[in-house]
């Protein structure tokens, strides 16, 4: 292939990949995490949020705006106090809503638009790291699948740090594969050790799962380096790393001191932060991932879970808020299509693997994603922590998959000599069928993209524009929705609600909605934080009716009140609640068992009368 066309291929893969991560990026609502990335980005933190009283929801909007003198070290400084996040990511996106604050858009569009544009960089990156392991045409490959990966458009679309730490382990998998090669070759470049010491100590103050993919790194290194002499000697070539002629020139022992001072360097700039990070694990924001009743099923769960994560990567069909049997005919296609794909390319794998010219770089990459899943499966299995139960920390190992399937794509299943092994199936010829295997696995994706990006497929947790839609079927009366809260999770779960609430009643809007934060322990006497509000007790359900009952609104009756109080089954909610209105005078509010929903976070009807 022509350089020109080469590269005029990769971008139009660049352009293809920047459309579907921008497009409708400010579509779907804000959840959760994605509040904990605007309060911290913005510069706020949880004690400017209205606790402990009814508000109206535009006094959300001073909330969810720049505060540009904020500096990094305090994003540091409540980042770790008021989350269980390294404070890199915050720190650059409060950098870059500044530099973007300007803008004539919508500031959820300019919060999402760092991490959409780093999954732009991830692809580019990623071209690179096949290019340099593989071919150019394998960097191709690997670049197209990640572009319409359904998996990293829903990443690059979360205003969250995975799309970063994504391509720092695409940077760190590109140095190890250089470190490697010196290895090897018994040399030495520091500018290759030096980056990838850096880059594996960067990415630990991105988001904490990168130390997953460092100890990944060091295994694989470890495994290549006792294992050298089983490695086949690799064929003569250009592009490739030529180990025939320095088969004996690797010593272990050097080997092993060079990636032990390397490690030890890594670890020595993880210090700092060391104990933030011991203090982070044993925080309960992390006891989400623990099952809430857990029975067998839980214990199996991760197993089919985990493979279900892997289908996501090149396939999304509708799923969620889907009747029974299109559910179950979008789940069957899905593992139908991944079984054919993993068929397909499984004699391409084994070229891979056989091939000297290939072999090094394909054991490097299943070794890291091998090293990854067991580590995933230790977390789960010893710690109890079943972190397979979302597929987006599957982020951590999904560019080595993008690169092993972009290099099988590349081979030619008919090749069976060396020589032939580099035909493109990209860039067949006419007398080939139009519909190869690259372009089923494009079409596809870019299919399962254009669901994800207009809210089809990979929807957001606790879906809040559902929550908000929901509430306003009754639209007549007015409207107080309370938020039952225990830490700062839950602070952030309710302003979810409350701005998909808000932007909801944008299209028609009513004075008389209003949002409150009801604490599960005793309130204190003035607004609280909620580390104030934890220190008073232990969080019980009948603290919450009771804080509700002194709640200062100013609503008058009638009025539908929703109540929001996460693990509470619906016969816990009481038949009557009193509610204090802004005379004084208390009024009941009576459950209406036919308005009870369950979106991951239960929610139940009150209408209240005079």
């Amino acid at each position: 292939m022509k350089m020109s066309r080469h590269y005029l291929v990769l971008a139009g893969i660049l352009l293809l990949g920047g459309c579907l991560r921008f497009w409708h990026l400010d579509l779907k609502p804000l959840w959760l995490d994605e509040v904990i990335t605007a309060l911290f980005s913005f510069g706020r933190n949880y004690y400017e949020v209205p606790l402990n009283k009814a508000f109206p929801l535009a006094a959300l909007e001073p909330l969810f705006t720049l505060k540009p003198e904020t500096s990094c070290a305090q994003i540091a400084q409540t980042v770790s106090s008021q989350s269980v996040h390294p404070p890199l990511f915050f720190c650059w996106m409060h950098n870059w809503l500044r530099l973007v604050d300007a803008l004539p858009l919508s500031w959820v569009w300019k919060l999402r638009a760092l991490p959409a544009l780093v999954g732009v960089v991830a692809i580019a990156a990623l071209y690179q790291l096949n290019r340099v392991a593989f071919s150019p045409t394998a960097g191709l490959s690997g670049a197209m699948i990640m572009a319409v990966s359904p998996f990293a458009v829903y990443l690059s679309q979360e205003a969250r740090h995975y799309t970063l730490p994504m391509l720092f382990v695409i940077l760190a998998l590109l140095g190890l594969h250089q470190v490697q090669t010196d290895l090897y070759q018994r040399q030495l470049r520091p500018g290759v050790w030096l980056g990838w010491i850096i880059v594996n100590s960067v990415g630990f103050y991105v988001h904490y799962f990168f130390l997953l993919a460092f100890v990944a790194q060091v295994a694989t290194l470890l495994v290549n380096i006792l294992t050298f002499r089983s490695l086949p000697t690799l064929h003569p070539s250009s592009s490739t790393v030529r180990l025939s002629a320095h088969a004996e020139a690797l010593h272990p022992r050097r080997a092993l001191i060079a990636v032990t001072l390397a490690t030890t360097a890594v670890c020595l700039t993880y210090l700092p932060w060391l104990p933030t990070f011991l203090s982070h694990m044993t925080r309960p924001e992390t006891d989400w991932m623990k099952p809430f009743e857990p029975d067998w099923m839980d214990t199996i769960a991760p197993l089919y879970q985990l493979p279900m994560g892997w289908i996501l990567m090149t396939i999304a069909l509708p799923v969620e808020n889907q009747p029974l049997w299109i559910a179950i005919l979008m789940v069957l296609l899905m593992v139908l299509f991944t079984g054919w794909l993993l068929w397909q390319v499984s004699s391409r794998f084994g070229q891979l693997w056989s091939t000297p010219e290939t072999h090094l770089a394909t054991r490097m990459l299943m070794l890291f994603v091998l090293c990854v899943v067991l580590q995933f499966l230790a977390i789960v299995f010893i710690l109890g922590k079943d972190i397979t139960s979302v597929p987006r920390y599957n982020f951590l190992y999904f560019p080595a998959v993008c690169a092993l399937l972009g290099a099988c794509l590349t081979q030619d299943q008919a090749a069976r000599g060396g020589g032939k092994l580099w035909r493109s199936t990209l860039y067949a010829s006419s007398a080939r069928p139009k519909y190869t295997l690259t372009w089923v696995v494009l079409l596809v994706g870019v299919l399962s993209s254009t669901l994800v990006v207009s809210n089809q497929a990979f929807l957001k947790p606790y879906q809040p524009d559902q929550v908000a839609r929901t509430v306003h079927l009754d639209a007549a009366p007015p409207l107080l929705m309370g938020m039952a809260y225990g830490d700062f999770q839950g602070v952030a779960l309710g302003l979810s609600f409350a701005l998909a609430l808000h932007e909801y009643d944008d299209r028609a809007p009513d004075p008389r909605q209003y949002f409150a934060f009801i604490p599960r322990v005793r309130s204190a006497t003035s607004q609280s934080s909620t580390a104030g509000a934890r220190a008073q007790g232990t969080p019980t359900i009948a603290q919450v009716w009771q804080n509700l009952a002194t709640l200062k609104q100013p609503l008058h009756a009638p009025l539908n009140l929703w109540l929001v109080v996460p693990g509470l089954k619906q016969v816990a909610y009481p038949p009557q609640l009193s509610l204090l209105q802004q005379s004084g005078m208390s009024i009941g509010c009576n459950v209406d068992r036919d308005r009870f929903y369950r979106l991951g976070i239960p929610y139940q009807l009150y209408r209240c009368q005079p």
